[in-house]
């Protein structure tokens, strides 16, 4: 048995081919990542694994082109990594390109009353937001002036 060393380190898929195909999944799945679906109250469950592993799955051979040696991998996760790593410098150096691309504050909690259309728009149950809120140390909604959702999906509070 021996190693066809060209079939593992050759080229199978233009490079162009595959930058292209690498840069329109990132900015597809991008924008849906960090407009459209905001990070559920900074928990990750199952549900969220499992959609992340059919999404990987259905994006990869969007990708991919049915590409067969490691240096058509190789040069597809490099587009993906420079993508990420560009947009995160970008809004680093960017505040108003930052403001565009990170899904402002969520106030859930205003002076003690809790906005439960804002908490509709986020699927976050009073229950979950409890549980949130006791993490911080707070046990009553009445000791809240605001309680935030962040971009991230964590709840930010300030007491009263």
């Amino acid at each position: 048995m021996s190693v066809e060393w060209s079939e593992l380190f050759g080229l199978s898929v233009s490079p162009l081919e595959t930058i292209v195909r690498g840069t329109s999944m990132y900015w597809f799945l991008f924008l849906l990542f960090r407009i459209v679906i905001r990070r559920r109250v900074g928990a990750v469950g199952i549900s969220d694994i499992l959609l992340l592993v059919i999404i990987a799955d259905a994006s990869q051979n969007a990708m991919s082109g049915d590409y067969k040696s490691i240096t058509d991998g190789c040069i597809l996760v490099a587009t993906i990594i420079a993508w990420n790593m560009l947009v995160d410098w970008l809004t680093y150096l960017s505040p108003a390109l930052e403001k565009v691309l990170q899904p402002p504050p969520l106030l859930l909690v205003h002076r003690g009353r809790v906005l439960h259309k804002h908490l509709r728009h986020e699927f976050v149950s009073e229950e979950e937001l409890r549980a949130k809120l006791r993490e911080q140390g707070v046990a009553e909604y009445a000791q809240v002036e605001k309680a935030y959702m962040e971009s991230d999906g964590k709840v930010s509070v300030v007491k009263r």
